[in-house]
């Protein structure tokens, strides 16, 4: 609702950056990673809750994958920074610019489109400039890609997951760029940077208030998909929707829901529709909720609002900041739901202990 380079000090914008950065690896990680530093060991309850927080299949090599989730985020926000240095040290005093680098690399990783720059401007000014745009999607696109996918890919091993999050997120950058630049007056460079930023990032480099409505709503579409399962971004998850999607096409062709020579697992479908249907219930009620409390919004701009808070993106089309106390407690309502996913939401009964005893089935028309 602020300008963070303008209203914080340097001590805000540093506690920003470590919350950003709290934020993107999880709570679990981060908690397990200060019991690591003061000495102590995590129980067999712990690794449980940490495969569920990294969305691994099985609690083997946990710790040691913990380890090396925090070593690549250092090392890749890093290099990011080092990347963004000569951008910023040209404009800036060199410690500005260090600090400035060290911000926007840790932003961009962990998908979260703060920007201190000042000005309320995000990385309008650098519209044109290549280098830092592509610097600042690969960061995005590493940290939305999920930690697992990195560690696969990092040791040349590609499991059904890794390959469905790779092709799915690549479709997606592909045919938001298409349809941005079909709808909008913007740069190949700017839709694909838009494109790729929309997914969860919230980083602009157009004004949005600009974009037609066709425009708002491819955005609004990737928001809600959003980034990939253990990753630092949110929305329903790459995976999701290509579960979905073939969940939809087994069902229309009668077919087996596969992948890469692989059989999806039986209960992906039903876990997807649920995770789906969740979101959206979430995103129509607090959009229903927001024109309520602000009646002056038009439609669009709230459901934009909502869908950016559900997917933890940080979009806005210019009325976050006019937004009254209500409707600024229900975003943050809106994006602490989404920071914790529609799937532990749903786990709050759907994966409980069954029924011992069912009714036997009636007949129900559908379509």
């Amino acid at each position: 609702t602020v300008d963070p380079g303008d209203t914080f000090t340097a001590l805000g914008q540093g506690i920003l950056a470590v919350l950003i950065q709290i934020g993107g690896l999880g709570v679990a990680a981060v908690g397990t990673g200060v019991i690591f530093a003061i000495g102590k060991r995590i129980d067999l309850g712990g690794r449980k809750i940490l495969k569920e927080a990294m969305n691994l299949d099985s609690g083997k090599g946990i710790v040691r994958f913990l380890k090396s989730v925090f070593i690549t985020t250092f090392l890749i926000e890093g290099a990011g920074a080092i990347l963004c240095f000569p951008v910023f040290v040209r404009q800036y005093p060199v410690p500005k610019a260090i600090g400035l680098s060290l911000f926007h690399s840790i932003a961009s990783f962990n998908n979260s489109g703060f920007d201190v720059f000042g000005g309320g401007q995000s990385l309008i000014p650098y519209q044109d400039h290549v280098y830092l745009n592509l610097v600042t999607c690969a960061l995005v696109i590493l940290g939305g890609i999920g930690f697992l996918v990195i560690h696969e890919v990092l040791e040349k091993r590609f499991s059904m997951h890794t390959k469905i999050v790779l092709s799915v997120s690549a479709v997606l950058i592909l045919g938001g760029t298409i349809l941005l630049k079909l709808t909008e007056n913007v740069s190949f460079l700017g839709a694909f940077f838009f494109s790729v930023s929309s997914r969860t990032a919230g980083f602009a480099s157009y004004p949005l208030s600009g974009f037609s409505k066709a425009g708002i709503l491819t955005i609004i579409v990737l928001m809600f998909i959003g980034a990939s399962p253990g990753s630092t971004g949110g929305g329903i998850k790459t995976t999701t929707f290509f579960a979905l999607l073939q969940g939809i096409k087994s069902a229309a062709t009668n077919k087996v829901e596969k992948a890469f020579h692989y059989s999806l697992p039986v209960s992906a479908f039903r876990k997807a529709a649920v995770i789906t249907v969740i979101g959206l219930g979430v995103v129509l009620t607090s959009t229903y909720l927001l024109v309520i409390l602000e009646p002056e919004l038009g439609f669009m701009d709230a459901l934009f609002e909502m869908v950016s808070a559900f997917g933890t993106v940080g979009l806005s089309t210019g009325i976050t900041g006019s937004l009254g106390t209500q409707a600024k407690l229900l975003s943050i309502i809106i994006m602490f739901i989404g920071r914790l996913g529609p799937l532990t939401i749903a786990s709050l009964w759907y994966f409980s202990r069954g029924e011992r005893v069912r009714y036997p089935e009636g007949t129900l028309a559908i379509g």
